[in-house]
C-alpha cells in the first residue's frame, strides 16, 4: 500500500498581483512550487507525488523540474478550473494500490517533515487528518459591514495542510460532492460534507502559504533559517 502526495499548483495568483502565478514565484532564485516539492521528495512517509498544474503551465513547470535533482519522481498532471477540479483530476490517475493522498498547497514550502509523517500515520488510523493552529484574535461573524456575532477562539483553528485521508474516504468524497454540486476550499471540507469526522493536529506558525507580497520578505527568512545562515531564536 503506497502512500500518494498531490500537489496542487493551477492557482491564478489574483492575491499576489502582477502577471506570474504565486507557485512560479522566485524564492531564493527557485520557483516556489520546487520548494515544497523538495519537502515531499525527501519524506520517508511519501512514496508518489503528483503535481497538479494548468494546461498551459505543463511545459515550464517541466522545464524548471528538468533543473532539480528530486529524490523521487514527480509527475505532471494537467490541472482544472479549480483546486477541487485539480486535485480530483490527480485522484482518477491514482495508482490502484494507494492507500492514503496526501494534499498540501504547492505554496507552502515550510513544512516540517516531521509533520508530513503525523498526518499520514493519524490518517492511517482515523481515515482524516488535517494540520491546524489556533486563532489568536476574536473572530466576527459579519453581514455587510455589521458584526451578527462572536465566535469563542477556543473553538476556532485556522487549517492548514498537508491534508491527509485514506483513498477509498476521500474518492468517495469527491465523487459525492460532484454528484451534489458542492464546492469546498479544502479537502477536508469535502470528507466533512461525506459526514466523516476529520483529527486536528498542531501545525506549525511557520508553515505559511504564499499568497500575497508581504509574505515575501518572511519566506526569504525562513529560507534563510533553513539554510543555516540565521540562527532561528523563535
Amino acid at each position: 500500500m503506497s502512500v500518494l502526495a498531490i500537489i496542487p499548483a493551477a492557482g491564478t495568483g489574483i492575491r499576489m498581483g502582477g502577471v506570474t502565478p504565486k507557485q512560479f514565484l522566485s524564492l531564493e532564485g527557485v520557483p516556489v512550487f520546487v520548494h515544497t516539492l523538495k519537502k515531499f521528495a525527501d519524506s520517508e512517509a511519501i512514496d508518489e507525488i503528483f503535481l497538479g498544474v494548468r494546461p498551459e503551465e505543463m511545459d515550464r513547470a517541466s522545464q524548471q523540474m528538468a533543473l532539480e535533482h528530486f529524490a523521487k519522481a514527480v509527475r505532471l498532471v494537467a490541472g482544472g478550473a479549480t483546486r477541487q477540479e485539480t486535485v480530483a483530476r490527480c485522484l482518477d490517475q491514482a495508482p490502484p494500490e494507494t492507500d492514503v493522498v496526501v494534499v498540501h498547497d504547492a505554496v507552502r514550502p515550510f513544512i516540517e517533515l516531521a509533520m508530513i509523517r503525523q498526518v499520514v500515520d493519524a490518517a492511517r488510523k482515523n481515515g482524516a487528518a488535517i494540520l491546524g493552529i489556533p486563532s489568536v484574535d476574536t473572530i466576527k461573524k459579519v453581514e455587510r459591514h455589521t458584526i451578527t456575532g462572536t465566535i469563542p477562539r477556543e473553538r476556532i483553528v485556522l487549517a492548514q495542510t498537508p491534508q491527509a485521508f485514506r483513498y477509498t474516504l476521500l474518492r468517495k468524497a469527491f465523487d459525492r460532492a460532484l454528484a451534489e454540486g458542492f464546492y469546498g476550499t479544502d479537502e477536508s471540507s469535502l470528507v466533512e460534507h461525506d459526514g466523516h469526522d476529520v483529527t486536528v493536529l498542531m501545525g506549525s506558525d511557520r508553515n505559511i502559504k504564499i499568497t500575497k507580497p508581504s509574505d515575501l520578505p518572511l519566506a526569504r527568512l525562513y529560507i534563510e533559517q533553513e539554510r543555516g545562515h540565521i540562527r532561528d531564536d523563535s
